[in-house]
């Protein structure tokens, strides 16, 4: 179970006065559970993520694993406790190869037939990627779906994804919703997904809206998916009456 207890996150702007990220925030991730956080772009989400994972450290509050505080913790080490991060952007390795990377996230000795069933997961042919470099020669979308294979082979209780959709293609995208789902199955493990697109809040158990840094609401999503949808058109016939 992850916890967020009163979290606040603060950043100096341009004229050094203080902004406020992330508000007071209270927040209880049961297992197991797939969570879609969405919400207006600048109103925390991806900041909340990085600070659940270690790469931002909260203002003040304290975050909770398992019971463990982990506010202070390494990113390392809450690797080590069991908690799983995709970036938004996922990261580069030149030097390695694709086999390799997801060996290492496996954590532990995988076959070759391991490896190339991780891959086929998430769409990829195996004979064309296993032994090629994670480097600037694959596609932002290729990069994607190797990073959540990595996530598969860790195998975490906590998996969080920064908008999993960015740069991954149509084709790529029913894939996708199809891996969340068979993740969604496995016991005693917790997904948090930051995202916008509605076949992903589609497939969540609950859905969180975040806002100008606090919680707008929480529900399960035949509550609070119509809500947002009624909330996309009204705005498309605004914006339609403007032109």
């Amino acid at each position: 179970m992850l916890e967020l207890q009163n979290l606040f996150f603060q950043v100096s702007d341009d004229s050094q006065s203080q902004k406020e990220i992330i508000r007071d925030l209270n927040l209880t991730f049961e297992n197991p559970s797939l969570i879609a956080i969405t919400g207006p772009n600048g109103g925390g989400k991806s900041t909340l993520a990085r600070l659940i994972m270690g790469i931002e450290r909260p203002t003040s509050g304290r975050i909770l694993f398992n019971g463990q505080d982990i506010t202070d913790m390494s990113i390392a080490d809450r690797a080590k406790a069991g908690i799983s991060f995709a970036f938004q952007q996922p990261v580069r390795f030149k030097g390695i190869k694709v086999r390799d990377l997801i060996t290492l996230a496996a954590g532990n000795q995988v076959t070759l037939h391991d490896v190339c069933d991780y891959l086929s997961k998430v769409g990829l042919c195996a004979r064309d990627y296993i032994n090629r470099d994670v480097d600037a020669s694959l596609s932002g979308g290729e990069l994607k779906r190797i990073e959540i294979a990595t996530i598969i082979a860790r195998n975490t209780p906590l998996a969080v994804f920064d908008e999993p959709e960015a740069g991954i293609d149509l084709w790529s995208f029913s894939n996708l919703i199809r891996v969340f789902e068979d993740m969604q199955k496995t016991k005693n493990k917790t997904l948090i997904i930051i995202s916008h697109q509605e076949r992903l809040l589609n497939i969540a158990d609950e859905i969180i809206v975040i806002a100008d840094g606090v919680v707008q609401a929480r529900g399960k999503k035949n509550q609070i998916l119509p809500e947002l949808l009624r909330g996309t058109e009204s705005c498309q016939r605004v914006r339609g009456a403007n032109f």
